[in-house]
């Protein structure tokens, strides 16, 4: 990674940061394996291969590939596929697959029980993000992203990693601990989402194994399993033959390879190597149609077109081929997008294609209707497939889909020196896994190049290719209703067989979109100050006639990256606090509801060509835009926000479709403890505060376009405007381009109001009870103790994070791996900078709803024992140092850096904090720990909620 800067924080961690260099014993120098380099990714491909990938075979046939890669500095990424899944189980194994992978972090013969996790830590690895696992039906993968990588620390990983394939400590002591946890894993499922997940995977692969072999396996099957079954899965699956590993970071290759050599090449697999299971293919003769009726999920219609799963060559001819399919279902979506967003009779309707498990290749169409009318919204969905099957689409049409993925493409080309080490090992991993490879980006961007050449995107091409993406063995579909309907299977058979000749003609086209047609701003603002504002960073500030504040760092690290954000008015602080309000909609409308006279179709037409975005979000003291672009596009960029401001369109389409949509799915607020939290805890923390949670219904319902106009128009026109511009730009012609958009805007009114005031939940001798309606097993606790906000205490909120840090490692350790009662506990604190309160430190957990009270008398117990005694060395170190070394990663980056001033053009103590990050978190001691646990973690001042099971929870799921 080309590096222009060393950022100040890399320096000032390396002075503070110590990590543990792990003790590692005298060894010879590893036996040679005699290796040959093996491409066996390109195996039948004619694909340019990669060459900064390094691919080879060792002599008991684990493959291999090693690469180096600077993104981010000094991290060494490994992944360790085995190509075994769920569908690798006999019946009364239902979940060995995910079980051991859960065994394989315990501990191994190289490892005790448990001590995996506390190395990694001492290496500055965050449990649960940088060292996590995953199992599907057809592999399980072994992650471990290790920050500052050093050799002695890379060679304890491995030996841990090839401890864990080849010799687990698979015991009954330690199935009976973990056992539990995966029960927990399942327990904890959304019941309305796994049932409607059961019935899709029974209809679309009936006859075929995925349709009943979900990772999490079955109750029965986990229960029954013992010490000698799971090891017999184990040494049936777990073989070097079956194994590749990944490495790739900021090292030497030839290091990276030797490691593998020197740590997997004495593995040996266990009796004869089985077969591969058939996962069979999409057979005629099963049913049609399914149907359930769950009203925890939106009113919903699937189809889908099924086909055997195919082993084809990855091959240039066969990706061009895949990419004339590919704008085939673009421009079916964008005409499906078209109707929805015009208020049709579906809030959303798209196709996609698939290559599923192995097991079939899937064309699939999803539909949500407007209101409980399936039959209408599926027919016209149909329709407009249909048409694009008998009517060729035009050259124009095609033509927009190619410049679209030409961009992105040419961007990515753009960008490729600074992607992640860990997106590209994944990307191998999901390569491996379909039987595909990986080139370069220039190289796919010359098959692209090559078709579109060779006039491969022709409107009879495409049109052949919306043909034959829905053709294949079955076509099934599913249909999820609120109400019961004895005829709905009959309706729904009906559905697919109903004659949709004509009914999807309907075609809107654009023409030519420019900015031209933007609203014309004013004439360019004039600069009435340039300073520098961290002279280390090059962090500069602009400010202009008509009051904005313009905050930028030209820093090229991240090659062909430009971020952009537009903080304006007040955000939280501007909004009633008094009253329910149309605020909700915001983040779903807003952007949506156009400018000046363009809607949202002519800006997607506008922006689709080039690179560029347009998020909106509101933060505690600003709304904002957000964006990336390059440095070509980005006065554009800048020109797209400001006109927004200046002259926003009110579509009344985009608010009654998020009405709409947010009201179908309504019910699924109340179908879990999850959900029941993601829809009242905030509000609860802020004592019944509007701005907060999800609205009542009642809200929702009486939000109109006029309504929604009415409180999004004054918070637009209004407030202070501060632009953020950081990365691969020129500072001059920014400062130019800023000058002619936000500089030319008329100046705005103040905000003279004061910001509400926000008051933390009283004490409550008893907790809080909400119910849920899903699963009868399933119940929450959550804990929480008020703390600060504002800027002005910026550094002890970074102390808190350490704090946490260790409630949380303790509260995992405690509820999850020695008690087993829930899988996904969790501490946080959050200090709110643009607040004058709301910050708390929270605790949760989902739990069976008989261990509530040993939730809360744990996590008491563990906050007073913070608050009695200081934390030992190595505890602290655990917590220490995976906080520094992701601001280590995150600091390579320029998005890290703007997150860290924004609002500082208005706030300087924000500014000021960042010369004062690393040591703020690095030097806590034990005594600060201690400190603020007895300041904060006060039982008299403690907050508590349940979500229990209420009388119409599912017995069972």
């Amino acid at each position: 990674m080309p590096r222009t800067l060393r950022p100040p924080l890399l320096a000032s961690l390396a002075l503070v940061l110590l990590v543990p260099v792990l003790p590692v014993q005298a060894q010879t120098a590893p036996r040679p394996v005699q290796t040959a380099e093996d491409p066996w990714l390109y195996k039948g491909s004619d694909l340019v291969h990669d060459d900064e990938w390094k691919f080879g075979r060792l002599s008991n046939g684990v493959r291999y590939a090693v690469r180096k890669n600077g993104v981010p500095p000094g991290q060494v990424s490994v992944r360790v596929r085995i190509d075994a899944g769920s569908l690798n189980e006999q019946e009364s194994e239902r979940g060995f697959a995910h079980l051991l992978e859960h065994l394989s972090f315990r501990g191994s013969t190289f490892v005790p029980d448990g001590e995996s996790k506390r190395i990694w830590q001492r290496l500055g690895v965050t449990f649960g993000s940088d060292s996590n696992a995953s199992t599907t039906f057809t592999q399980t993968v072994y992650k471990l992203d290790l920050p500052t990588a050093t050799a002695a620390g890379l060679d304890e990983s491995f030996k841990i990693l090839a401890g864990m394939m080849a010799a687990p400590a698979i015991t009954q002591a330690s199935l009976t601990a973990e056992r539990p946890v995966v029960l927990a894993e399942a327990r904890e499922q959304p019941g309305a989402q796994e049932r409607l997940q059961d019935t899709m995977l029974g209809l679309m692969f009936a006859g075929q194994p995925v349709a009943n072999r979900k990772p999490i396996g079955t109750t029965a099957a986990l229960t029954a399993a013992t010490a000698e079954t799971v090891q017999a899965f184990h040494d049936r699956w777990y073989r070097p033959e079956r194994a590749v590993v990944i490495v790739i970071g900021d090292m030497d290759p030839t290091v990276l390879e030797a490691m593998v050599q020197k740590h997997f090449a004495s593995w040996r697999g266990k009796g004869p190597n089985p077969a591969s299971p058939d996962f069979g293919k999409p057979v005629e003769g099963q049913p049609v149609a399914a149907s359930i009726v769950e009203s925890a999920v939106p009113p919903l219609a699937m189809m889908t077109i099924v086909r055997p799963w195919t082993v084809f060559s990855d091959t240039v001819i066969f990706n061009q081929k895949r990419m004339i399919d590919l704008v085939a279902v673009r421009i079916i979506n964008r005409r499906l997008e078209t109707r929805a967003r015009s208020g049709g009779s579906f809030l959303a309707a798209g196709a996609d294609l698939s290559d599923v498990a192995r097991s079939a290749n899937v064309t699939t169409v999803n539909v949500m209707p407007v209101g409980a009318d399936w039959e209408t919204a599926l027919r016209d969905v149909r329709g407009v497939i249909a048409d694009a099957q008998t009517s060729a689409p035009t050259q124009a049409e095609i033509d927009r889909e190619l410049a679209e993925i030409e961009s992105s493409m040419k961007q990515r080309i753009a960008t490729a020196p600074v992607e992640s080490g860990m997106k590209l090992a994944d990307d191998l991993v999901e390569a491996v896994d379909i039987n595909e490879t990986v080139t370069t980006p220039e190289a796919s961007y010359d098959i692209f190049k090559s078709a579109v050449a060779a006039k491969m995107f022709t409107p009879e091409t495409v049109q052949a290719a919306s043909k034959r993406v829905f053709e294949g063995t079955a076509v099934r579909a599913l249909v999820n209703t609120h109400t019961p309907d004895p005829q709905l299977m009959t309706k729904v058979t009906a559905a697919l067989q109903a004659d949709v000749a004509g009914s999807g003609a309907r075609r809107k086209a654009l023409g030519d979109i420019s900015f031209a047609q933007l609203p014309k701003l004013g004439a360019p603002g004039k600069m009435v100050s340039r300073t520098t504002l961290l002279p280390e960073l090059e962090i500069e500030k602009v400010v202009f006639a008509n009051g904005v504040n313009l905050l930028m760092r030209k820093d090229s690290t991240e090659t062909g990256k430009v971020y952009v954000n537009v903080r304006f008015g007040g955000g939280l602080n501007a909004l009633p606090a008094d009253r329910p309000s149309p605020a909700w909609a915001g983040e779903m409308a807003l952007t949506a509801s156009g400018i000046g006279k363009l809607g949202q179709e002519e800006l997607d037409a506008l922006i689709g060509r080039r690179q560029m975005g347009f998020d909106f979000d509101i933060n505690a003291d600003a709304f904002r835009f957000g964006g990336q672009t390059n440095k070509e596009d980005l006065p554009d960029q800048l020109r797209l926000f400001a006109t927004k401001l200046a002259a926003p369109a009110w579509d009344p389409n985009p608010v009654t479709r998020a009405k709409t949509a947010v009201l179908s799915g309504y019910a699924g607020l109340s179908s879990s403890p999850d959900a029941v939290l993601g829809r009242d805890l905030e509000k609860l923390l802020h004592s019944g505060d509007p701005r907060w949670g999800i609205p009542e219904r009642g809200t929702i319902e009486a939000t109109t376009p006029a309504s929604f106009r009415k409180l999004w128009a004054p918070l637009l026109a209004s407030g202070p405007i501060e632009v953020e511009v950081f990365g691969d730009m020129d500072s001059d012609a920014t400062i130019k381009a800023v000058a002619e958009t936000f500089g030319a805007l008329k100046p705005r009114p103040a905000r003279t109001a004061a910001a509400p005031a926000i008051t933390f939940p009283a004490h409550v001798d008893k907790p809080v009870v909400r119910l849920h309606t899903g699963k009868a097993d399933q119940a929450a606790a959550v804990i929480a103790w008020p703390t600060g906000a504002g800027s002005a205490g910026i550094t002890e909120s970074r102390k808190l994070e350490v704090l946490a840090a260790i409630f949380r490692d303790r509260l995992i350790d405690q509820l999850r791996s020695q008690a087993g009662v829930s899988y996904s506990p969790n501490v946080a604190s959050q200090w709110p900078l643009g607040l004058t309160a709301g910050g708390k430190l929270i605790a949760l957990g989902m739990v069976p709803p008989d261990k509530t009270d040993f939730f809360f008398q744990l996590a008491r117990g563990i906050a007073a024992d913070l608050v009695a005694k200081p934390v030992d060395a190595d505890e602290l170190t655990r917590a220490l140092t995976p906080i520094k070394q992701q601001l280590i990663r995150q600091s390579s980056g320029n998005m890290f850096w703007m997150r860290l001033v924004e609002g500082g053009s208005y706030d300087q103590a924000r500014v000021d904090a960042v010369d004062t990050l690393a040591r703020d978190v690095a030097l806590t001691s034990p005594a600060e720990v201690q400190a603020l646990a007895a300041k904060y973690l006060q039982p008299s001042k403690d907050w508590s909620m349940v979500v229990m099971p209420g009388p119409d929870a599912k017995a069972g799921g």
